[in-house]
């Protein structure tokens, strides 16, 4: 079968890998359909790395995905605990927790401490034709889902579990930092939850026309300081939750900048430098309390259910499809954040 295999630092190669075999009981085979591309693979894509996990061999990046059921092994039961067959159309968690050490017993999966991950070496993604995965991890889509759409719930799964950390309530006053594709995702979950008003800044102005169009009040972070607009628009009080959902650069000292007294600090981009630059005076005199986002819970079912009666729009975010055989081309397209760019989906 092809696949598409990081070598280093922006060096991604069509090749021709081993098909996997027959699915072992519980597994299932995946013909995978789309592929997003996000933050964290350019991380990896740009820098051969991402935090402290360096690539120490040639990878398949990949993980938000969709595809086709080809083949299931036996008891092989979804993520809602339901028979899994050939042919159905399924969203994929990419992350594998083991269910046995102490985190997960806790109900904290997202921080198991033996958590396998596609598309985070040494294991191996979804940018690829086919890949078995557990038969747990496979979640049904509704009829005629996009596969983009659902490679899109991975995102968007982030997305949700940021907000149950948020502890959003109506009417609560939320900044976003960063107009991307999980920002974006964020915004329509805050939303949902009752924040208003809702700031979004970004430096692209693609970006910020879909988030107004999404409902947020947007702040070009290039023409303005983007903590002092916030903190002017709101009479100098700030807001109760900021969420930093960018390169966690300079934008966690603007987050930390704009909220309240007493607020909340949500932290979901992942810094370059492996670095969290904050001004540790102004945490401590807001008292502010600092959540950083690890992944997702279980939320894949909400998430589903949520596009299935039309609340929230992920086919929006859609700005490019390349067939794998572009892939590299897709990755220097994003990691150059060309003209237009939000979500760049490779189509299998």
């Amino acid at each position: 079968m092809r696949g598409v295999r990081l070598h280093g630092p922006a060096d991604l190669r069509l090749e021709d890998l081993l098909s996997p075999a027959a699915p072992a009981p519980g597994q299932a085979l995946i013909r995978v359909k789309a592929v997003g591309i996000c933050g964290s693979d350019l991380h990896t894509y740009q820098d051969g790395r991402i935090g402290t996990t360096v690539l120490q061999s040639p990878l398949v990046l990949g993980h938000e995905f969709a595809g086709v059921v080809e083949a299931v092994g036996e008891n092989a039961v979804d993520g809602n605990g339901q028979p899994l067959a050939a042919g159905q159309a399924v969203a994929v968690d990419p992350a594998q927790p083991c269910h046995r050490c102490e985190l997960c017993r806790m109900g904290h999966p997202n921080l198991c401490q033996d958590l396998h991950f596609a598309g985070h070496w040494p294991d191996d993604g979804a940018l690829c034709e086919r890949m078995i995965v557990p038969a747990s991890t496979c979640f049904v889509l509704p009829h005629k889902t996009d596969f983009g759409v659902g490679a899109l719930l991975e995102t968007f799964g982030v997305a949700l579990h940021a907000i149950d950390l948020a502890k959003i309530r109506v009417g609560n006053s939320v900044a976003i930092l960063g107009a991307g594709p999980i920002g974006l995702c964020i915004l329509q979950a805050a939303r949902l939850a009752g924040a208003s008003p809702i700031y979004i800044t970004d430096k692209f102005p693609w970006r910020l026309q879909l988030a107004e169009k999404f409902g947020a009040i947007p702040v070009n972070c290039d023409q303005a300081d983007p903590a002092a607009a916030v903190i002017s628009a709101t009479g100098g009080r700030g807001v109760d939750i900021a969420i930093e959902a960018a390169w966690a650069d300079q934008s966690i000292q603007q987050a930390a900048d704009m909220a309240r007294n007493g607020g909340r600090l949500l932290l979901v981009g992942i810094p370059g430098d492996d670095r969290l630059m904050l001004r540790h005076s102004v945490a401590r005199r807001k008292g502010l309390s600092i959540y950083l986002v690890r992944r997702m819970k279980h939320v894949y079912p909400r998430a589903i259910d949520l596009h299935r009666r039309g609340q929230i729009d992920l086919a929006s975010l859609i700005s490019h499809r390349f067939p794998l055989e572009k892939t590299a081309e897709a990755f220097a397209l994003n990691a150059r954040y060309a003209p237009k760019v939000v979500k760049i989906i490779i189509d299998i």
